[in-house]
């Protein structure tokens, strides 16, 4: 059997090796990107701080760089994390999807488990830095994301997924066989706390999909 990595993936690779059919409209996806999370007061001041960061450096940073000084506080600040479930980063997670062994070390993904992923949720992304990006991070996220869906058994509901390409960050919805991707938003401008409130919104989607309530940390 065929064993693919993410990183070999193109989204002609994800349409027709994985029967996926991109739509245009999702409804998971508008409702995802529609909830009002609220951002606290304390929380606008840091966000604009690394906001600046990045509008200095987009177009130098390479991949790690973007992570370390403004992806990653982001994602703490979305508050991904317990002991029944947590954001990972280049964990490898290996399925098979039809006729083939799809695996690879995603740069981030929010799963069971606490100090090691168990079974995927939400929420793989893919981080490129703006200029001359090493494939398709589209088609890594999807390629992640359907690993997840594999790994989810007895689990009907959507993936959820971003990938990010400089200042813009793409949100992905797989359900099914079917994906949808949304335009982009750029970290540049006000839409830095869409972002961050769709990343916010995976706490309260992923809690829901937990056998057992959630403990506060």
């Amino acid at each position: 059997m065929e064993t693919i990595f993410f990183n070999q993936l193109s989204l002609t690779d994800v349409d027709k090796k994985f029967g996926l059919r991109q739509v245009f409209k999702l409804q998971a996806l508008a409702d995802w990107l529609a909830i009002d999370m609220p951002i606290d007061e304390a929380d606008t001041p840091f966000l604009l701080k690394i906001q600046n960061l990045l509008r200095l450096n987009v177009f130098g940073w390479n991949e790690q760089e973007l992570s370390l000084h403004f992806i990653g506080p982001l994602f703490s600040m979305a508050e991904l994390s317990s002991q029944e479930y947590n954001l990972f980063a280049q964990r490898q997670i290996t399925a098979q999807v039809g006729d083939y062994i799809l695996t690879g070390k995603p740069d981030g993904m929010v799963a069971s488990g606490y100090r090691e992923p168990e079974v995927p949720y939400f929420a793989f992304q893919e981080y490129k830095k703006e200029k001359d990006p090493n494939g398709d991070p589209a088609a890594q996220a999807l390629g992640a994301m359907l690993v997840g869906q594999s790994l989810n058994t007895g689990y009907a509901h959507p993936l959820y997924g971003c990938y990010v390409v400089g200042q813009n960050w793409y949100f992905i919805i797989l359900d099914g066989r079917q994906y949808a991707i949304s335009p982009a938003y750029s970290a540049l401008t006000d839409e830095v706390f869409t972002i961050l409130r769709a990343l916010k919104a995976l706490k309260p989607i992923v809690e829901a999909l937990l056998p057992t309530p959630v403990e506060a940390v």
